[in-house]
């Protein structure tokens, strides 16, 4: 999840779900009456971002847009040619990754910079984004609730006080400017050596990771903020004061001509009250024991908001 080109293809959001893997396109339609240019609603290959197109899919629908849905294309060097061609033409996406993928060096952090470079980022293709939401799903530094509690753990800086630890997360994070080279430069914490050993563990904040933390094998792990498994497991996610991880907020994305001040209206209402916890409890619904479908998990999300009658 990063700005590194070597780890796009695993950046087409935040999920245990390979977004590479193969495209099984959908399509979906539903009339209406605003407009005169179908939305075709877009997502990457993986859960979260499924769940999301279909909360955008299902309120502009009943706001009496024409909608179909096209779900499951991949990363982004499938899904920016899709907008570009036109072969759909809303994405839900998220701010600092789509940055990354125009600017992989950009050093924007915070949700406000990352939104103000990312406007004039996608200009260029004919593109733009509205406003983002406050629900992120990003990289962060996790330990359980027991560690934190017997360490005065609230921030990441305040790993300085468990020196040695062992941190488990994907390889590519040993060599990342949030990860262990991050950690270092931005908070002083593995300024000596030994004072963390990094375990790599292949399967991107997934079970093996949350494993290996409830386990002991390691103290603190790289875990996506919008995993089920933080509260299932009664995890904690160290506070980031200096803004070593870049925001990544859910922002929908559109190609330029499909632009209204009613379909703007519709997804900036839906960003305004989408929160993280929000995406944690659609993923547990969906990966979870329930086993609902993205279609009815956003049904029932959009209902309790308000956002659809």
């Amino acid at each position: 999840m990063a700005i590194v080109a070597g780890a796009l293809l695993a950046l087409a959001g935040c999920s245990n779900a390979d977004p590479t893997g193969t495209a099984t396109p959908s399509d979906e339609t539903t009339t209406g009456d605003v407009g005169t240019t179908t939305v075709v609603v877009g997502s990457f290959a993986f859960p979260e971002s499924e769940i999301l197109g279909e909360i955008y899919a299902q309120a502009l629908a009943d706001a009496g847009f024409d909608v179909e849905t096209r779900f499951n294309i991949g990363p982004r060097q499938q899904t920016i040619p899709a907008l570009q061609d036109g072969s759909i033409n809303l994405m839900p996406e998220y701010n600092g990754n789509l940055l990354a993928y125009y600017d992989p060096e950009y050093t924007e952090r915070t949700t406000e910079e990352v939104d103000g470079a990312l406007a004039d980022a996608v200009a260029v293709d004919g593109l733009q984004v509205l406003d983002s939401a406050p629900a992120e799903d990003k990289d962060a530094y996790v330990v359980t609730q027991a560690f934190a509690d017997a360490n005065g753990l609230v921030t990441i800086g305040d790993l300085s006080k468990v020196v040695p630890f062992t941190l488990g997360a994907n390889p590519q994070f040993a060599e990342l400017g949030y990860g262990v080279p991050g950690l270092k430069d931005t908070y002083g914490v593995g300024v000596n050596p030994g004072d963390v050993t990094f375990l790599p563990i292949e399967d991107f904040g997934g079970p093996d990771t949350v494993k290996a933390l409830v386990d002991d094998d390691v103290q603190v792990a790289d875990i996506y903020t919008t995993s089920p498994a933080l509260k299932a497991e009664n995890l904690v996610v160290l506070e980031d004061p200096e803004a070593l991880i870049s925001s990544q907020n859910i922002v929908p994305l559109l190609a330029e001509e499909i632009y209204s001040d009613e379909l703007a209206a519709v997804l900036n209402g839906i960003s305004a009250v989408l929160t993280t916890d929000d995406l944690i409890s659609l993923r547990d619904r969906v990966e979870g024991d329930e086993k609902a479908s993205a279609a009815q998990a956003a049904t029932d999300w959009l209902t309790d908001k308000g956002l659809i009658g």
